[in-house]
């Protein structure tokens, strides 16, 4: 976890309140298409395919029964669930797990602390799935693609996964240049995508519009009730078709709930709809078998034309590449979020954007994703060996968010618990189906995913509750700032020119505050304590932000509120409280700071190797100078080491 230095950028929320308004609805609709709906854009490559296989067939009613899953599949969960009703429970224009966490302290009574703990771990366990599905994602999304090779020409599958791995590397370096510009550069390529799966879909469903048809829900219910076991196996497979829809409410800091719903109405579910169609109707005149091996059955290559295949192997590739944009946007967003929430180290955060807050780039994660993927893609090889470990992260996800999303309707927005429990059932219900079948693949690949999120799991409960049993610690070890001052007035410690800036997370005097009276036998006349508190919002505005209190002997405690998606800027800190009354010079102020080291063999009533995995992390985490963007020429850091 090496920090580099972090871009400070505006405390403000102007900015990205007025970001959707800045520019077109078609523009960021376009640049939308490009970033949030990649990877359900490109599940088109494997999910029909998948599918079929698994069934070792494609009969009419079969694959009439199939379309109709698909259909209704992306009608309920991403357009009822997801657009209409999940998207609406945003904090102040952010999506993800964690803001969705963060609206029910408002509806909870305070005696509820232990419930939304229970959610708290709930919203983590759901965190790491999402990061999970993040290295899964790219990995069969861009095996897909480059698997079209082997369609060409058998001679070349030996070479997919080493131009995979050439892929993704080249997808990861790209992150630095900030979602905003890549969206920009992949608006317009993932357009032509969409209408390309159309047109071809298109091509097919002429030949043969009775597949239409399969809009009827009454063809989703007779395979069902012809093989109830044999449909639920297949659930693992016909999920594929809406992964990354769990992206729409992740990303939806990015650019906004409009241009969201209008990408998807007017250009990405028709076109979806059209491909998966096409594909059904070509799998019904050419089954699997007829002369085929299974390893070379790809209905999505099979509905292009001979001539266009390695035109259309290119724009896949690309294509998928894009489409990993949208999970690792999102995992970036949802990263940001839990940093500030204190359920995981600091991190460096790059801003790429000036306009919108929400567009960061965090260095660690992305290299950490680029290995995970290219271990994934030398674990599994091909695309149908991984799908077996895709769909547990995201159904798990899509159960976790239906969950949270009742309480915080019951909670918070008041809902009658009746209304809000029945919508809930039918969610689950869904939920329930495809995570059901899904856990069925845990011995053949789904162990991975879960192994992914246990890990992510484990390191977000660990850093949380670490750094509350040394907030304790470190409490007990230092007296109030009360008592404090009244040894400072009793020794008479002498006084010297100037400012000194001291960061505490509470009335107990700063660590630094005592070690540097205690060896310099000095003090500076004026003294600021400046506290940074999380706020359950994503932004707060400068005029709610800062609290300015006068104490005795020269001492000013100033508290800032910050929310979960900003990123702390001192210096801008206490210019708004030396408008609210703050004698503050910059020019003569010093900053000290507390640089711990954390020790595992401390009474701490936790288990050794978290423990040490604490203290890790600790190590690793972005020191004060980089997390509060202090000056780091006017900066004293005083060293101490606490056993935990």
């Amino acid at each position: 976890m090496t920090t580099t230095s972090t871009q400070p950028t505006s405390l403000s929320a102007c900015d990205h309140e007025t970001h959707g308004h800045g520019k077109g609805l078609a523009a960021l609709s376009l640049a939308a298409i490009g970033v949030v709906f990649g990877d359900i854009g490109t599940s088109p490559l494997y999910a029909i395919q998948e599918t079929i296989l698994k069934h070792h067939g494609a009969e009419r009613e079969f694959m009439m029964g199939i379309m109709s899953l698909v259909f209704w599949a992306l009608f309920l969960i991403v357009f009822v669930k997801y657009q209409l009703l999940v998207m609406r429970a945003t904090n102040r224009g952010e999506g993800g797990l964690f803001a969705l966490l963060s609206l029910l302290p408002r509806g909870l009574q305070r005696k509820a602390d232990s419930r939304l703990a229970f959610f708290g771990m709930i919203a983590i366990v759901g965190s790491a799935l999402l990061f999970g599905d993040g290295v899964i994602t790219p990995s069969i999304s861009v095996l897909s693609a480059v698997e079209g090779l082997a369609v060409l020409d058998h001679r070349l599958e030996s070479w997919v996964a080493p131009i995979t791995t050439v892929v993704l590397v080249f997808f990861f370096v790209l992150q630095r240049f900030g979602t905003g510009r890549i969206g920009t550069v992949f608006g317009p390529v993932m357009l032509l995508w969409f209408l390309v799966l159309g047109v071809l879909g298109l091509r097919q469903v002429i030949q043969d519009p009775s597949i239409l048809a399969a809009v009827n829900p009454v063809y989703a219910f007779a395979i069902i009730a012809d093989n109830p076991l044999g449909t639920f196996l297949l659930l693992g497979s016909v999920v594929l078709v809406v992964t990354g829809a769990e992206a729409l409410y992740a990303d939806i800091g990015h650019f906004g709930i409009g241009p969201i719903r209008l990408g998807w109405f007017a250009v990405v579910w028709p076109c979806l709809l059209l491909n998966y169609f096409g594909q059904c109707a070509w799998a019904i005149a050419n089954p699997p078998g007829d002369g085929m091996e299974a390893e070379a059955y790809k209905p999505f290559y099979g509905i292009v034309p001979a001539p266009l295949l390695v035109p259309m192997i290119v724009l896949a590739t690309v294509a998928t590449i894009i489409a990993s944009q949208a999970m690792v946007s999102g995992v970036f967003s949802m990263a940001r979020q839990a940093i500030r929430l204190n359920y995981l180290p600091r991190l460096s955060i790059v801003h790429t954007s000036r306009h919108a807050e929400g567009q960061v780039y965090i260095p660690f994660l992305n290299w950490a994703m680029m290995v995970g993927c290219l271990v994934t893609v030398f674990l599994f090889r091909t695309s149908t060996s991984l799908a077996e470990a895709y769909g547990i992260a995201v159904t798990a996800v899509m159960a976790i968010t239906s969950l949270l999303f009742t309480e915080v309707a019951i909670k918070s927005w008041k809902w009658k618990p009746a209304v809000a429990w029945a919508v809930a059932c039918c969610f689950f219900a869904i939920d329930g189906a495809f995570l059901a079948s899904n856990l069925l693949k845990i011995q053949h690949g789904g162990w991975y995913a879960l192994a992914i999120a246990a890990l992510g799991s484990i390191v977000m409960m660990t850093w949380n509750e670490g750094t509350l049993l040394v907030g304790r610690r470190i409490a007990a070890q230092t007296g109030s700032i009360h008592e404090f001052l009244a040894q400072l007035w009793a020794e008479a410690i002498p006084r010297v020119r100037g400012t000194a800036v001291f960061m505490t997370p509470s009335t107990q005097a700063p660590f630094a505050l005592v070690s540097f009276v205690k060896h310099a036998h000095v003090l500076h006349e004026q003294v600021v304590l400046l506290s940074i508190v999380p706020s359950d919002d994503p932004y707060v505005p400068d005029a709610e932000r800062v609290a300015v209190q006068w104490m005795p002997d020269g001492f000013w405690s100033v508290t800032a509120d910050v929310g979960f998606m900003e990123q702390p800027d001192t210096q801008r800190i206490l210019a708004l409280a030396k408008d609210r009354g703050l004698p503050f010079d910059d020019a003569d102020a010093t900053y000290f700071a507390r640089k711990m080291k954390v020790l595992p063999n401390g009474p701490a009533p936790i288990p050794r190797w978290r423990k040490s995995l604490f203290a890790l992390l600790h190590s690793n985490s972005a020191d004060v100078t980089t997390a509060f963007n202090l000056p780091s020429d006017k900066v004293v850091e005083f060293g101490t080491q606490l056993r935990l």
